[in-house]
């Protein structure tokens, strides 16, 4: 395993992308090498009111919310990550005197997908099954491409979407989107930033932050509320995919990287067999 550090920075809007960009850098001037992936949840909503492109949910039978990506909502997606998200970021990198690099899940085959054919979610307290959904799920990384530049000194920006089997855009969670890179590259700590403290006890109490917190192998997470079920999800398999430690921690802080390789996190184990 080497001593990679893959950072999920979220896309929310409490999110400081720039303070995180800032502690980035300064672990890749340290020499370590360092992947950053990111969302954009607050920029695709916003530019999506701005082009009259309803923002939908669909919630899974075991309570798990996702992003509903329609045909228009897609093209919102690729426009805000691409368009809107990554260029702020590079150009943070590159005030830190980082050479970054932007990257979607479409260069060069970066994310695989398998396209999802159906989804069942709950409507209304009732279930139904969803077919015009276009999102995936990830199957496959080119590391060898993340390794080059890696090797090269170089970080890497990332995020959704992924390529189908039929080699259309297909979106999907940039949380697992993570999970996945930093399982490919074998990554000794994955580190998911968030609007919160970390995994709470109790949603309502910032206090309640858990140190650890423990998720089975397989079935529903612990914790599904606030968007953190995803994520939860997103931990167990980047453990599962031999990833050294994953930590959920606060993007809020003003040093939310260094803070959280110091103990200012949740750290997810599994659960034991």
């Amino acid at each position: 395993m080497r001593d990679i550090l893959v950072v999920k920075c979220g896309g929310t809007a409490a999110v400081r992308s720039a303070a995180v960009c800032a502690d980035v850098a300064a672990a890749r001037r340290d020499g370590r090498p360092v992947i950053l992936v990111h969302g954009g949840s607050a920029d695709i909503d916003r530019l999506a009111v701005r082009l009259g492109v309803p923002s939908r949910r669909l919630v899974s039978p075991d309570g798990v919310s996702t992003r509903y990506t329609d045909v228009e909502t897609l093209e919102v997606v690729q426009l805000a990550l691409a368009g809107a998200v990554k260029p702020r970021l590079l150009a943070e990198l590159r005030a830190c005197g980082v050479k970054a690099v932007g990257l979607t899940g479409l260069d060069a085959g970066l994310l695989v997908a398998t396209r999802k054919i159906a989804h069942r979610a709950l409507v209304g307290g009732r279930r139904v099954v969803v077919r015009d959904d276009h999102s995936g799920r990830i199957t496959g990384v080119n590391e060898e491409l993340l390794s080059t530049l890696l090797s090269a000194g170089v970080l890497p920006v990332v995020s959704p979407p992924a390529v189908a089997e039929d080699g259309r855009a297909v979106n999907t969670d940039a949380d697992r989107a993570a999970a996945a890179i930093a399982g490919a590259v074998r990554a000794s700590t994955l580190l998911l930033l968030t609007g919160a403290n970390g995994v709470l006890a109790d949603r309502d109490d910032e206090r309640s932050t858990l140190p650890v917190c423990r998720i089975p192998r397989q079935g529903p997470p612990p914790v599904v509320t606030g968007g953190m079920g995803i994520k939860l999800i997103a931990a167990r398999e980047a453990l599962l995919a031999g990833t050294g430690r994953v930590l959920i921690a606060d993007g809020r802080r003003p040093h939310p990287v260094r803070d959280a390789l110091a103990g200012a996190c949740t750290e997810v184990l599994l659960e034991e067999l």
